[in-house]
């Protein structure tokens, strides 16, 4: 018998049970994963909430670096012993073990260890595919990142500088701030007490900036829109916030000929050869040291729903992990 998180209702952190769950054999084309750490991520809390609808009664988690213990048949690229980390689902992360198909475990090299990995994986790869692919950040892009001191934030605000780009961040307190500053950011932006368009308009001398990358959703998304340059991108990853209301194209034509998207990492790693190029760059830059693991807060598995608490009431910087 192992034990896991669940939910049986959709709603606040209090929703979240700790169960003894049964773990089946692995079948042809899966994996059995022991977990050694699992990153907590704000799509864990769309899903616990209903805003992203899971089958009830529901496993919660994403993202995980554990060991392989045993592999179904047809799995001849992955061994039992094997160190892996996976990000993207299919859900289930809060567990102590699970199954899971075999192609989405990406072996770890053997220099990033296990908390590194569950706190860069799916953050990490969803900056890579925002900074390398959504929109190819150049050098001499000027940029704005929203919840710079976030998870995300972090990885990207680091990533992009490297790029070459000229990174604007937006925070919540000068605590934050402080800590955007030290991974990449060049301007910071305390939305609490500053006006964030006027600051980026005042930054850029009233052109705007190529791309902003928006996890907030809701309260930043028309501020987000006015800061773009004519023929910006809107990069709307996230509804921290709560989502966006429904948009009209013809703001997008009023606003200067804007671009909008909303992308997510399943999309961008939905083969196999996708997600080992994504991870394979990922582990690239965290050797390098371009990109660091930040962890905010460690809680023991069992404890989940204290972690949701304190990442909604944003009281969190960097990555969460939960430990089994």
């Amino acid at each position: 018998m192992s034990r896991a998180i669940r939910i049986h209702s959709t709603g606040g952190p209090d929703v979240m049970r700790w169960e003894d769950v049964d773990v089946a054999a692995p079948a042809a084309g899966e994996a059995l994963v022991r977990h050694t750490a699992i990153g907590v991520n704000f799509i864990d809390t769309y899903h616990r909430s209903g805003l992203y609808p899971l089958t009830l009664p529901a496993p919660l988690g994403m993202e995980a670096a554990g060991v392989v213990e045993a592999v179904g048949a047809s799995v001849d690229y992955l061994r039992a012993g094997q160190r892996i980390a996976y990000a993207g689902g299919p859900v289930g992360a809060y567990a102590e073990e699970r199954v899971i198909p075999a192609h989405r475990l990406v072996p770890l090299p053997d220099d990033v260890d296990d908390q590194t990995a569950a706190a860069v994986m799916l953050k990490g790869m969803t900056a890579r595919y925002l900074l390398r692919q959504t929109c190819e950040v150049q050098p001499g892009d000027t940029i704005l990142v929203h919840a710079a001191a976030g998870g995300v934030g972090l990885i990207a605000c680091r990533w992009a500088r490297h790029l070459g780009a000229t990174v604007i961040g937006t925070v919540g307190s000068d605590v934050k701030a402080a800590l955007a500053r030290t991974h990449g950011c060049d301007h910071v932006i305390v939305y609490t007490r500053e006006d964030f368009v006027a600051r980026v308009k005042e930054i850029t001398g009233g052109r705007g900036v190529r791309v902003v990358y928006d996890s907030v959703g809701r309260s930043t998304w028309d501020g987000s829109l006015d800061c773009l340059q004519p023929r910006g991108l809107m990069v709307s990853f996230g509804n921290a916030s709560g989502p966006v209301p429904p948009v009209s194209p013809l703001t997008l034509s009023a606003k200067g000929s804007l671009y909008l998207t909303r992308p997510t990492l399943m999309t961008y790693t939905a083969t196999r050869e996708e997600l080992l190029a994504n991870a394979g760059e990922l582990f690239d830059v965290v050797r390098a040291r371009i990109v660091t693991a930040t962890v905010g807060g460690r809680y023991p598995l069992a404890e989940a729903a204290q972690a949701h608490r304190d990442l909604e009431a944003r009281r969190t910087t960097g990555s969460l992990l939960l430990l089994p």
